[in-house]
This record gives structure tokens, sequence and C-alpha cells, in this order.
């Protein structure tokens, strides 16, 4: 049987370079001889051995293993993770061992045994195969980060006095390990915040994993952060890694943590202090470090509320708070803000990037923004696809006409005209669902049960209607 891996024999002595080829060819894919030391960087550039045999000595009466040292230590320097395998004289088994010490992986004595020299370097082969492979892997991994962390197109865009403090807060703890708790309505940019929080820590190269606990089950909670062994369950037909050890060495987002129930979030307390998870099926602790940024929709007071929100948790969790304001407190960040997404839609639907009127921009200005960022964005992307002029009118946004109301009276009156007046059922879903996210302080879970909808048909219907 041939094993797939490529040898390097290094050795001055053409007949131990004939003898090792024509042995080793047997039973490896590729082997390739090397008499002259001096070309080891250039065959090592050109080609990745799984295993290299590197004589100790090159030089007539040369017997100290000064040489094979010298060389041992090049090559590593050149592939930190190569395998060398040495070849030493009977005599010199003190050298081959001291070589060792210096990073060799093994050696084989002259004259050798044809078996256990195959077998020495099947064995190296084979952790030479595992190195290459592990390095790919942390490459690809690393790649696999970078491509993640740069793939939220949208800045975190801020001009006002009260998201200047939050560009403060994100500076001064983003470089620590403390974890951070991110409240705010929804569509105010938590996850943004989360991105840019691990984009400048110290865990900026490692993965961001972003876990939406609001629509995760209560039965799949487990298995996805903590994983799971085949046949722990009914349909685990094979091994899962959880989401928290998938993110070891960097950030995990737990978006909607305060929609976890209290025996749920017992669990992650419990996780979140040990540090270890123990995936269903197994006996074992697996220990993971990563740093937590979690964020919720739900106000201080209801999580200050212990009947709603485990108090140790929400001390685990908010080491740092970080509050976004709705838009409509941050008005001076609404016109950067639309002249982004602006910008990015015209580039995506490829059509000349326009500008938006001063009655426009007077509105948007002025509107309320239920659905804060989120909503100014759709609503933005729509207008670029239905325009048919060269600026963004008032019409081309399709907004209610309803601004922004400051009383609760204001408010009331106008839910009652519409209620009463208002028979087209487009608008009439749109008011409801309007009426129902303010109730529920735009919590999307509770908001979802009033109507009796799912969260994501919910959400359809927020993009729906622009909301």
């Amino acid at each position: 049987m041939v094993i797939e891996g490529k040898i390097l024999i290094v050795d001055d002595d053409q007949d131990i370079l004939t003898a090792g080829k024509l042995l080793l060819k047997r039973h490896f894919s590729q082997v390739m001889v090397c008499n002259s030391p001096e070309n080891i960087p250039k065959l090592m550039s050109d080609n990745r051995f799984d295993a290299v045999m590197l004589d100790m000595n090159f030089s007539l009466g040369e017997n100290s293993g000064a040489q094979g040292y010298n060389w041992l230590k090049k090559i590593l320097e050149i592939d930190p993770q190569s395998v060398v395998v040495l070849i030493t004289a009977h005599g010199g088994i003190d050298v081959a061992v001291e070589a060792m010490k210096l990073g060799a992986t093994d050696f084989v004595a002259k004259p050798w045994q044809n078996e256990k020299l195959v077998a020495t370097l099947t064995t190296a082969v084979l952790l030479g195969k595992t190195r290459n492979e592990a390095t790919e892997l942390r490459h690809t991994n690393k790649l696999l980060a970078q491509d993640t962390n740069s793939a939220q197109q949208q800045p975190l865009l801020a001009q006002s006095s009260v998201m200047q403090q939050v560009h403060s807060l994100i500076e001064r703890t983003a470089p620590t390990d403390a974890n951070i708790l991110i409240l705010g309505e929804n569509g105010t940019g938590k996850e943004l915040v989360a991105r840019e929080l691990h984009r400048q820590s110290l865990r900026a190269n490692q993965v961001f994993m972003s876990v939406d606990l609001g629509a995760m089950s209560e039965t799949l909670f487990e298995s996805e952060l903590f994983g799971h062994k085949k046949g722990a369950f009914t349909g685990a037909n094979e091994h899962r890694i959880g989401r928290l050890q998938a993110a070891n060495g960097g950030t995990v987002f737990l978006d909607e943590v305060g929609n976890l129930s209290l025996h749920l979030q017992a669990k992650l307390l419990t996780i979140l202090e040990q540090r270890k998870v123990t995936p269903l099926g197994s006996n074992k602790a697996i220990a993971f470090d990563v740093r937590v940024i979690a964020a919720t929709n739900i106000a201080k007071q209801d999580l200050n509320n212990e009947v709603r929100f485990r108090q140790d948790l929400l001390f685990r969790l908010n080491t740092v708070e970080i509050t976004l304001p709705p838009l409509r407190d941050r008005v001076a960040d609404i016109q950067p803000i639309a002249n982004h997404y602006i910008t990015f839609y015209s580039r995506k639907y490829k059509k000349p990037e326009k500008t938006i009127t001063a009655d426009a921009l007077n509105m948007i200005k002025h509107y309320a923004w239920p659905g804060n960022v989120r909503a100014l964005r759709h609503a933005i992307e729509r207008a670029i696809i239905l325009s048919e002029s060269e600026q963004l009118s008032t019409d081309d946004f399709q907004l209610s006409h309803v601004a922004q109301t400051n009383t609760a009276s204001e408010l009331a009156a106008v839910q009652t005209s519409t209620e009463t007046a208002e028979l087209n059922l487009d608008k009439v879903e749109k008011s409801t669902i309007e009426t129902a996210l303010k109730q529920y302080r735009y919590n999307i879970s509770h908001t979802a049960k009033a109507l009796g909808l799912t969260r994501a048909a919910l959400y359809r219907r927020m993009e729906k209607h622009v909301l």
C-alpha cells in the first residue's frame, strides 16, 4: 500500500540517496533526493514536504553533527511545522538526541533496517500531514474571520453627541475582555456596535459569532450553544460543535438575550461562570475562551425585574453597559445615514447616484422612524428602486405623513382617526402593527405573539410597510 506523502532525503552520499529512494518510493507517493544541503531552501520554496530525512554530517571526517544542527535550524526557520527525521551513524546517537531537542522529530541510524525506516517515515509523514492540515486550517479560519468581520458593509455612522458618547465607550472598552451589554430598540444598530467592539479588540483576527437567542427554540438551545454527540437525541446523526466552542478565541454576540426563559438564563449563567461546555451526550467538559457581548431590546426597568430576568446573569453580562438611543433622538445622524444608503443602493441596483430634495430631507428628519435605522434603510432602498427622477422626493419614500407625535393624546387621536376612517386593508395592517410595536416597546417577540404571527412573518410585514 502506497501512502500519499512527499519525502525529501538530504545526504551527500549518493549510495544512501539511491538506496533510500528505491526503498521509500515503494511505500510513499513521492520521494525526492538532494545531495547538497545548499539546495534545501529552493526545494522547500517550490514544494511542501510531509517529512525531511536529513544527514547530520556533510564533509569528510566530520562527525560532530554541527552541520546537521545548522541545517535543521534553517529548515525550521523556513517552515516551523516541518517534520525532520535525522540520519546518523551508530556512534552519533547522542548527536541525534541533541538535535531532537532542537526540534527534530526522530532519527534513524546507518545502516538502517528497512522495516524500521519505513515505519519511522510513515509516522513522520502522518505527523507532517496533520501539521500541514492544521496550518491550512488556521490560515483558512483567519481568512474566514477576516471575511466575516469585513462582511458588514454598513459603518457605524454618528454625528450626534449621544452617538459620539457611544463611540467613546467603544474605544475605551473594546481592547479589554470585559463583557458588554448593549441596550436599545430594534433597528438601532446593536449588532453594528458589537462588531465594532470586536473589530477594535485584541480578538479582531478571530471569529465573530452572532447568535440570535430570540429565534432559537428552547429545545435547540443547548445543542446550538454547547454542541452534541452523535446519538445524543433523535435526529443527532453526527457530532456537532457548539457555537461557544466554535468561537473559541473570538467574540460571541448573544442577541436578544432578554427573551430567554428563566431556566435557560440559569444554564447560560453557569456556562459563563465556568467557561466550560459539556456537549449533549458527553460527560467531558470542554473549556472555551470567548469574549461575550450581549444585547436586548428590553427596557432597563424590565431587566431589573428579577421575575423577568436573573439579576446574577445581568451582573455577569453588563460589566459595561452601552445604551443606543432611537433614531428619533439622534436627528443629526439621519442625513449621513441616508446618504450612505443612497450611495450603497444606487450601486447595488446600478442606478445613477441620486440626491435628496430639501423637502424629503426635512420629512425624514422629522419622521418618527419606529423601526429606527433598519426602517430608514428599507425606505431608502425602496425609494432608489422606485424613483424615476434625479432626486429623491417625498413621494418616493411612501412614508406615513404622521410625523413623530409629541403627546399621548396626539397619538391617540391619530389612532382613533385611522381606526374609524381607514378601510384600506394594507393601511389597517400597517396601523395595527405600528400600534402593537409601540405597545410592546418594539419587542419583536412579544409583538409577534400579540398579533398571532411568527417573528419571521412580523419582520416580513415590517419590511413591507417600511416599519
